[in-house]
């Protein structure tokens, strides 16, 4: 095997245009230099690079040997920044967004315990809906909830878990209208929807062995936030569907049911979006590995298709 550092001093050397320029740059003689890129050509019995007084050019053969040596000075630098990383104390300022819901109802809750773990980390949470382009706006990171992780464009990915949708409703609503037993009776009942069309909503539900069916009703209320739209259930306003983490802790002391748990609202994809994980700072990294501890980490076992 070639001497590595022979392939680093060569693509040091048609980078910086000259042996004198790349001696400067590496700390290394420029005789010394030029010495072991004429030993690596003997070794591969190929010329790599054309020299006359005043420049250099690369032979095809150096053209091709320069993107191996390109990938292996990447490679190198990659490892070290690793390594640095790891041994350096997340500190300095995560840039993050995420939605409205997912910050009321969990990460607001869990951010304390990240802030006390890494005191020397300053966070700043944009609690929006809105599409955020991260390179344009400098975010580091990107909380989304999202039915498929298609639209991530080149964004690197990192998926935390998945979300149920159940129906719920109040005891005090079910002794009002009694408790359905079937999708069509949910058309005779008070209904909270997040958004309708004209008074009516269309919901794309999914059955035992994936099985479609799309309900067509009239909402009694309709509220866009979903936090807002589990206060009117508890309420006894009316039922509908909520991400299942949302309403765990409710379900568990009686004070929302759930129902028709054969069918549920398409499950949701919880993922963080990041531009690149090449040059990573250690304080996004810490921030990335927290996020894996404390989002919802798996639909419910009684979600359909759990």
């Amino acid at each position: 095997m070639h001497d590595l550092n022979d392939m680093l001093y060569f693509a040091e050397v048609v980078e910086r245009g000259s042996f004198a320029a790349a001696g400067r740059a590496l700390g290394i003689p420029k005789s010394r230099l030029s010495r072991r890129i004429s030993e690596l050509e003997a070794q591969l019995d190929v010329r790599l690079l054309q020299r006359t007084t005043r420049t250099l050019s690369l032979t095809d053969a150096g053209q091709a040997f320069l993107a191996h040596c390109a990938a292996v000075r990447e490679s190198a630098q990659a490892a070290a920044d690793a390594v640095a990383q790891v041994q350096a104390v997340p500190r300095g300022t995560v840039r993050v967004t995420c939605p409205v819901t997912l910050a009321q109802t969990v990460l607001a809750q869990q951010l304390p315990f990240y802030l006390d773990r890494y005191p020397e980390v300053r966070l700043d949470l944009q609690v929006t809906n809105r599409v955020v382009n991260l390179v344009e706006e400098g975010v580091d990171v990107a909380l989304r909830v999202r039915s498929s992780l298609d639209d991530s464009g080149s964004m690197v990915v990192k998926r935390l878990g998945e979300v149920c949708q159940a129906l719920v409703a109040s005891p005090a609503q079910l002794r009002r209208q009694g408790t359905p037993s079937g999708l069509e009776d949910l058309v005779r009942m008070d209904m909270l929807v997040p958004s309708s069309s004209d008074g009516q909503s269309s919901l794309r539900l999914i059955g035992p062995q994936g099985k479609v069916h799309s309900l067509q009703i009239a909402p009694r209320c309709v509220i866009d936030d979903l936090l807002s739209l589990k206060f009117a259930a508890m309420a006894g306003t009316g039922m509908g569907w909520l991400p299942d983490y949302m309403v765990a802790g409710e379900l568990h002391d009686g004070r929302l049911v759930r129902l028709l748990p054969e069918w549920s609202l398409p499950r949701a994809i919880v993922h963080a979006v990041f531009p690149s994980r090449r040059g990573m700072s250690p304080a996004v990294r810490s921030f990335l590995d927290f996020l894996e501890e404390v989002m919802p980490p798996h639909a419910s076992a009684s979600c359909v298709g759990a």
